[in-house]
């Protein structure tokens, strides 16, 4: 019931095959029991530990369970910042949306226009895709981090312990997906692609004159006060408050775990580098949906959805997905896998009610079904 949408590969463990969770407690209920007992439960599936905020009108409330640190069995905390991986495409997408509402490039630009050359080879042609293309995904431009050879590299445990602190180019990147053949042609299809957003990242720098991580904390971090946000770069540490994030390194849930909290994120680049905690989560989701960062006719590009094949009652917008619960409620948002770290956030389309949380494994436990307690009550 997921759409994975992680910066990862499916060579790892879990998470790595790209998905969202979906689900969650009835807005309006009074008792977060449901939610709770998913967070243990997933705690009791093998995640390490768990940290989770909600936000229902002025009501905020936060939860945890687990440890954030497997030597010394120190608990996970309500403040804790994590590395977010996809969820950075929202913010990615944010601020393209923002460019176009001031008139400085448009979304049916072709990615030819603002990168020259870059996508090009064994199919692959720019100027037969739009930057809407990038967004929603149906580009059909190949994932870099479904490449073997990148995935042996970095996600596998032989590979990762040698290269974690690698740093890597989004033009490396993007090279690497240009040694395929492309997934499909331009608007035939959809199929998540953290090309796409490397792509888009470099497409904001092009059209700003900055890097796409300074524009986004002029743009969204700055204005909302998002204190825990970060765009890393090549830094290889998580800032304080913060947990240890774990892994097996392996095609299995099964066997040794790695601690991985230290890496150099430019392997994810504008696809999945940023750290946040949940509380900034809530609100920018909140901020996103309620109208203040982007101009309504903006926003609702944002939120017109395409298909998202195999998964059903979902649909995937521009950097946002939307997807129905078993309640018949609505929520929006982005979920995130990188090493040792899955992350959610969702919020209702009227911004009322919002859920981020983070499991500092990425191995184990289903999203989904907290989710489904928080929004549903289950």
């Amino acid at each position: 019931m997921t759409v994975r949408t992680t910066v990862v590969v499916a060579t790892t463990a879990v998470a790595l095959t790209a998905g969202f969770a979906a689900p969650a407690m009835a807005a309006g209920t009074d008792t977060h029991e449901g939610t709770r007992q998913a967070v243990r439960a997933a705690v009791k599936d093998g995640v390490p530990g768990v940290t989770l905020t909600a936000k229902d009108g002025r009501r905020t409330w936060s939860t945890t369970a687990g440890v954030g640190n497997l030597k010394t069995h120190a608990p996970r905390s309500a403040d804790d910042r994590y590395r977010v991986g996809s969820i950075t495409k929202t913010f990615v997408s944010t601020v393209l949306l923002q460019l176009e509402a001031q008139g400085r490039l448009s979304l049916d630009d072709k990615v030819e226009k603002w990168l020259p050359g870059v996508v090009h080879g064994n199919g692959h042609d720019g100027s037969r895709i739009t930057l809407r293309q990038l967004l929603n995904h149906t580009s059909g431009i190949f994932n870099y981090t479904a490449d073997e050879t990148f995935g042996r590299t970095y996600f596998l445990k032989d590979g990762f312990l040698r290269h974690r602190y690698d740093t890597k180019t989004p033009e490396q990147l993007v090279a690497v997906a240009m040694t395929h053949k492309p997934d499909f042609a331009p608007g035939a299809s959809w199929n998540y692609s953290n090309t796409n957003y490397v792509l888009a990242g470099m497409v904001i720098e092009k059209a700003t004159g900055r890097p796409y991580g300074e524009e986004i904390r002029r743009r969204v971090i700055d204005p909302l006060h998002l204190t825990g946000t970060s765009v890393p770069g090549t830094r290889v540490t998580v800032p304080q408050p913060s947990s240890r994030a774990y892994s097996k390194l392996a095609r299995t849930a099964t066997g040794p775990t790695y601690d991985v909290t230290k890496l150099n994120p430019s392997i994810a680049s504008s696809a999945g580098e940023m750290i946040s905690d949940s509380a900034d989560l809530n609100r920018f989701y909140t901020a996103l949906l309620k109208g203040r960062l982007l101009p309504p006719k903006q926003l609702k590009e944002m939120k017109t959805t395409v298909t998202v094949e195999g998964i059903p009652n979902a649909g995937y917008g521009l950097g946002l997905l939307d997807r129905e619960l078993s309640c018949g409620v609505h929520v929006w948002g982005h979920d995130g896998g990188i090493h040792g770290s899955n992350s959610v956030a969702v919020t209702t389309a009227d911004g009322r009610h919002s859920l981020a949380f983070n499991f500092n494994g990425d191995w184990s436990g289903d999203t989904d079904a907290v989710v489904e307690a928080e929004f549903c009550g289950g």
